[in-house]
């Protein structure tokens, strides 16, 4: 049993028991925490498919929070015009928020 659900605006795969790195989830997201998430857009359970339009109707999936904020790998941006004297070096750290997937209602 596994469903596609949208988190974030980013689209996951889901199966029980799975673990997530979905973008920061905020403050208001504690350790331990269930976070239900209903925007599931196909579900599959014992080969039978259900695609939503856009989503299926009561699906949702349940996850808990077992580490709220983790720093993903520093990105180095880099920008250089040669001969001009332009550059530019700036890096970004994106946030993650790790989720244990509990259970998938399809």
């Amino acid at each position: 049993m596994y469903a596609i659900v949208e988190i974030q605006g980013q689209q996951f795969k889901a199966e029980p028991e799975k673990f997530l790195y979905v973008h920061y989830l905020g403050e208001n997201a504690k350790e331990g925490d269930k976070v239900e998430f209903d925007r599931v857009l196909l579900s599959e359970s014992e080969g039978a498919v259900k695609v939503g339009a856009p989503t299926v109707d009561g699906a949702k999936v349940v996850c808990e929070v077992l580490v709220p904020l983790v720093k993903g790998d520093k990105v180095i941006v880099f920008k250089k015009k040669r001969r001009k004297g332009y550059r530019r070096k700036n890096g970004h750290r994106q946030y993650f928020t790790k989720v244990l997937i509990k259970e998938v209602v399809a």
